[in-house]
């Protein structure tokens, strides 16, 4: 099929992603035929690299990246934004003359997701299960909020520690804490937060038994798939405000347009467009 504007989406188990719909009505928009592939490596039988080496000679404007190659990807590209290569993961992509550029619009994409809900509240003391790739975005996206105590829950202590020096040298007389016991980390949190693959489609379950979340005011699930995720009923059951994945997954979708395409976006029509379950 031809395109304006050809793009795609690499990660594993992304069948039931909303991106390639998002782009396309993006595109719809500005009167541009956007052409958006699922790009799973097990699927086409490539690995990461093979794939990512592919995509810029095949005519892909771009990709996002997400879940588990955004800090692959981070070591592919040039990344021009220092806040970007202090996070070390990206997860939007642009091939051109210069060769691959890497962004990151799940950190612009929290921010904007918690002003949303929250508006200008502090985040308080942050308990934030998984330091991978959308995890290091966030976490950088709290500090921009005024975060000044994080919890860090992440079952590879090396990569918590890593986030935890990274975080400090960009806010220094930051309070972060590791380890392994996400329970014992939730205790006196005002926010929990989920950036682990728990809890979407293929991966059942939640990373915070309801027990622990008494007392918190607010939870973020970087979950979207499904939206209304195990974490985030429990959570709603304790009272707790909530931020779904779904504003993230708005959030850096609309920024990652603006990268891909420099074309302009009605988000107000995006939403409603996105809730009726229109396509192009």
């Amino acid at each position: 099929m031809t395109a304006d504007i050809h793009l795609g989406l690499i990660g594993d188990n992304i069948a039931k992603s909303q991106a390639p719909r998002f782009h396309r009505l993006a595109g719809a928009q500005n009167r541009k035929k956007v052409v958006y592939d699922r790009l799973v490596p097990a699927d086409l039988k490539e690995d990461f690299d093979a794939l990512f080496a592919r995509l810029g000679p095949d005519g892909y404007r771009g990709v996002n990246v997400t879940y588990p190659y955004k800090e692959r990807a981070a070591a592919k590209v040039k990344v021009d934004d220092p806040l970007v290569r202090a996070i070390g993961a990206v997860n939007t992509v642009i091939f051109d003359d210069g060769g691959p550029h890497g962004f990151n619009t799940d950190y612009s994409g929290f921010v904007a997701a918690y002003r949303h809900i929250r508006g200008a509240a502090n985040p308080g003391p942050v308990l934030m299960i998984g330091a991978g790739g959308v995890g290091k975005a966030v976490a950088f996206g709290l500090v921009a909020l005024g975060l000044t105590d994080l919890r860090i829950a992440e079952r590879d202590l090396p990569k918590a520690e890593a986030l935890a020096q990274a975080l400090r040298a960009v806010k220094p007389g930051l309070t972060v804490t590791t380890g392994t016991n996400a329970a014992q980390l939730a205790k006196g949190a005002d926010g929990l937060i989920n950036c682990t693959p728990v809890g979407m489609v293929g991966y059942d379950g939640t990373p915070l038994a309801r027990p622990h979340m008494t007392g918190a005011k607010w939870c973020f699930d970087a979950v979207y798939t499904p939206i209304d995720t195990q974490f985030l009923q429990d959570a709603g059951a304790e009272g707790l405000q909530i931020i779904t994945g779904y504003e993230l997954f708005f959030g850096q979708g609309v920024d990652a347009w603006a990268i891909f395409s420099g074309l302009p976006l009605d988000t107000d029509q995006m939403r409603r467009d996105l809730a009726d379950g229109k396509d192009v």
